[in-house]
């Protein structure tokens, strides 16, 4: 009797447990339970798989080229300008990337292309921030002129595009609740060499400008670095020395692959713990202790 009793004391426990259970199950299709509901599982679980809408400014060549390749590549959506209608053109028939041939110094007709792939494609989830140039020449024959080109490729050019993004979030309401600023920097933000005043000021410019970005950006889920590269080979027939190579820790010169993977990681949806950072690849030249023999 004892037994019995014991066996029909289980089997009522277990029909409760399971009859709890299954309310449990029911409940989470129905409403919300600790602040999320299956519908909206399931929506964040779609968004994994949808292919993110890249911008790249200066994509056709080099650094720029093996990002536009690199996120082309992943699957994504990809668009991109530079001045260089022939390789931007060459580049959008290999990787099927949209090429917008644009002069980032053109303040209308950069914010015109930022646009115009906001109202199509209804946002950008990723902004690479590449485009500049690095035109050296003594402080005594630098034109004013020539310094503020300098900065308005490497500098505003990153500001118009990070503005135009926020702007569009904020008028959106901030749904969508992903997005990248990456920013090119350089090792030259804090190393110089005579002649580099323009390219060293907008290099710094973009370091300070990207902790103040990820500040600002943040209530629209975006998160914002710089990457500052080092020495990196952009030319395929550059000639490189053995001493060259043997001057990094690393025991080579930089590629653009290099650069390529390190945007696509802080690009990853698990990367949001990265915020206001400046990521330094550059062979480990930067924390070497040089002085002359």
């Amino acid at each position: 009797k004892i037994f019995i009793f014991l066996v029909f004391s289980i089997t009522c426990s277990l029909k409760c447990h399971l009859t709890f259970g299954y309310s449990i199950v029911n409940s989470l299709e129905s409403e919300d339970i600790i602040g999320f509901d299956m519908k909206e599982l399931q929506t964040n679980n779609q968004s994994e798989t949808i292919p993110r809408r890249v911008f790249v400014t200066g994509g056709a060549h080099g650094i720029g080229r093996a990002i536009v390749e690199a996120f082309a590549a992943e699957g994504d959506r990809v668009a991109f300008c530079d001045i260089d209608t022939e390789r931007g053109n060459e580049l959008a028939a290999v990787s099927g990337a949209r090429f917008l041939a644009i002069d980032v110094c053109d303040k209308s007709a950069l914010e015109r292309a930022v646009t115009a792939l906001l109202d199509e494609w209804g946002d950008l989830d990723v902004i690479i921030n590449n485009v500049g140039v690095s035109s050296f020449e003594p402080i005594t024959q630098t034109s004013v002129e020539h310094f503020e080109m300098v900065l308005n490729t490497n500098l505003r050019s990153a500001f118009i595009t990070s503005r135009l993004l926020a702007m569009h979030r904020e008028k959106s309401g901030s749904a969508n609740p992903y997005g990248r600023i990456v920013n090119l920097c350089s090792t030259r933000y804090l190393q110089s060499e005579p002649g580099s005043e323009a390219y060293a000021a907008s290099k710094g410019g973009i370091w300070s400008m990207t902790h103040a970005l990820a500040v600002s950006l943040a209530p629209y889920h975006i998160t914002v670095n710089c990457i500052a590269p080092g020495w990196i080979s952009v030319n395929e027939d550059e000639v490189l020395r053995e001493e060259d190579h043997g001057f990094h820790l690393s025991g080579r010169v930089g590629r653009v692959e290099d650069i390529a993977r390190t945007c696509l990681f802080l690009c990853e949806r698990e990367s949001d713990f990265i915020n206001g950072q400046c990521i330094t690849v550059d062979g480990g030249v930067t924390r070497k202790m040089i002085y002359p023999e």
